[in-house]
């Protein structure tokens, strides 16, 4: 069994123990058994052997700038397309535009299979799918009509345009300028950070791009636009300033782009661009935990198989054992494990969330939905990207030297992953998103419905020990959700305060989701007081 039939094997035992999993299939009855199982193994099956040996390909290639336009690693191009082609990109996306209108569920469980196997181009998946969603949501009809269909087949794809040299996440100071001026709106300005900002993979290339069109100061001067790299068959006014020099992901190229009166399509109402792009932004953020999963299932199998080969130690004469026998070894192999499954846990549960928001009957159940979706995203994004980069420097640490080398993937994995706490929003700025929207803004809905469904498993596990860890954490968060609503007069101290906030609430997450893992799993008296990515402080596991 390889590594991505693992991985679908754990991925389907964890759907079957996710409620809203159940709640999203009785909207699908056509998804069986047979069936999830047999897209997922598909999944795995593309992954590995069309996505995967590209992987240390695009590292080593990586992109260069030719002649004023991006040059993609040897082999990216057609490993798109087919990707495209074999219905991947557009799983999720509505029937009316060439997709399979499949629930966002099962999506988020394909989606680790393709990260794992080559992150570096699923970047640009990643941001064409979700400009496919607010594409449809926002565009006009003839221009979601256009745009929407090209993107599913892979003939054209998208990026998301937010930064500026002067303004990252502070989106308020964006100086980028949309005009309307001879009948169209031109677009002036210099966007960074573009992930595919410009390639050779597709035909043509839409910016979905945030551009102040009034003097309003902040975020409500803020307008969203379409500006495709060419226009009605006349190459835009874009131009490639520069592609980063990067630590990894270096399949995929990271543009500076410099805007000229660039010809573009406004989406939505004029001074609505930011609340309009969380269509896009939500559904990335989804994506980077899946990111994080991805490289955890890989980093995990690379430890595991390394620890059975690699042989040292024991009597001197004998022969050297299995470093998986040594005890530390196996401590830490329960780690890597444990928070591997903790994160497919949550990927699943926030996935299926989103999906019961939308297609719940019932208008209460679908405000609860949407409240809990809301309350757990920032919470996947952050520590989806922690748990992938951690993953992957404990996987070196079983590896010992050996890790340190490229002879290894495990190297690269943590290269890659180190930039997914950083872009979609970085640690500090989901702090403060789970504190001031979460909890103050939406007045602790989010929160409430958590411990609703918390509390729920709770009541109905039979692991005593586990289920007293879980009281516990819960409790805990709820404590210190009171005294930051209390500090809502002092805000400045509630932000000091608001990322040990959001890891005490990751730390109840983690030990609800925990009552779903066999009840030994990565969880022995090896790993017992082990700190691992799940809190404010070292959490130990009840075991």
């Amino acid at each position: 069994m390889t590594g991505f039939d693992r991985q679908v094997e754990k991925t389907i035992e964890l759907l079957g123990k996710t409620p809203g999993w159940r709640a999203v299939r009785a909207v699908h009855p056509d998804l069986d058994d047979s069936t999830v199982s047999a897209i997922l193994s598909e999944a795995a099956t593309f992954a590995a052997t069309v996505l995967a040996p590209l992987h240390g390909v695009g590292d080593r290639e990586g992109c260069e700038l030719v002649d004023g336009r991006v040059r993609t690693p040897s082999g990216f191009a057609d490993a798109y397309r087919r990707f495209c082609q074999a219905g991947w990109l557009g799983m999720d996306l509505p029937h009316a535009f060439g997709g399979q209108c499949l629930p966002q569920t099962l999506q988020a469980a394909c989606a680790p299979l393709f990260e794992r196997a080559c992150v570096s181009l699923m970047m640009l998946a990643g941001s064409s799918r979700a400009a496919g969603f607010l594409l449809a949501q926002a565009a006009d009809e003839d221009t979601a009509k256009e745009w929407v269909g090209k993107l599913i087949a892979g003939e054209w794809s998208a990026t998301i345009c937010i930064s500026e040299p002067d303004a990252g996440s502070d989106v308020g100071r964006i100086r980028t300028r949309g005009v309307f001026k001879d009948g169209h709106w031109q677009i002036s300005g210099v966007k960074s950070w573009i992930s595919f900002g410009d390639h050779d993979i597709t035909t043509r290339i839409g910016h979905c791009l945030l551009a102040r069109t009034n003097d309003q100061p902040g975020t409500r001067g803020l307008s969203l636009f379409l500006v495709p790299d060419d226009f009605e068959g006349v190459r835009n006014r874009i131009a490639v300033d520069r592609i980063e020099e990067k630590m990894g992901l270096h399949g995929s190229p990271t543009c500076v782009l410099h805007f000229d009166n660039a010809r573009a399509i406004m989406l939505g109402r004029e001074g609505s661009g930011l609340p309009q792009l969380f269509t896009m932004i939500e559904r990335m953020r989804l994506s980077t935990g899946c990111q994080g999963l991805g490289i955890a299932c890989a980093a995990c199998d690379v430890a595991h198989i390394y620890a059975l080969e690699r042989r040292q130690g024991g009597p001197a004469d004998h022969q050297p054992v299995a470093i998986a026998a040594h005890p530390d070894v196996q401590r830490q192999l329960a780690v890597l494990d444990r928070q591997t499954e903790i994160l497919r846990a949550a990927v699943l549960e926030l996935a299926a969330a989103m999906d019961l928001a939308t297609l719940s009957s019932d208008d209460a159940d679908r405000a609860f939905h949407a409240d809990f979706a809301a309350w757990l995203l920032p919470l996947v994004k952050n520590f989806g990207a922690e748990i992938g980069f951690d993953t992957a420097s404990r996987a070196m640490q079983v590896l010992g030297g050996a890790g340190y080398t490229r002879e290894w993937p495990v190297e690269q994995y943590l290269r890659d992953s180190r930039i997914m706490s950083i872009y979609e929003g970085t640690t500090g700025m989901q702090a403060l998103d789970f504190l001031t929207r979460r909890l103050w803004r939406d007045e602790g809905r989010g929160l409430a419905a958590f411990e609703t469904l918390a509390r729920r498993d709770i009541e109905a596990a039979t692991d005593q020990p586990s289920s007293s860890h879980a009281t516990n954490a819960i409790e805990n968060l709820l404590t210190m959700s009171k005294e930051m609503t209390r500090l809502s007069a002092e805000p400045e101290a509630a932000f000091y305060m608001a990322d040990g906030y959001m890891r005490a609430a990751w730390s109840a997450v983690a030990a609800w989701l925990s009552l779903r893992l066999p009840a030994n799993h990565g969880c022995d008296h090896h790993s017992h007081g082990e700190a691992v990515i799940t809190g404010a402080r070292p959490f130990t596991f009840a075991c």
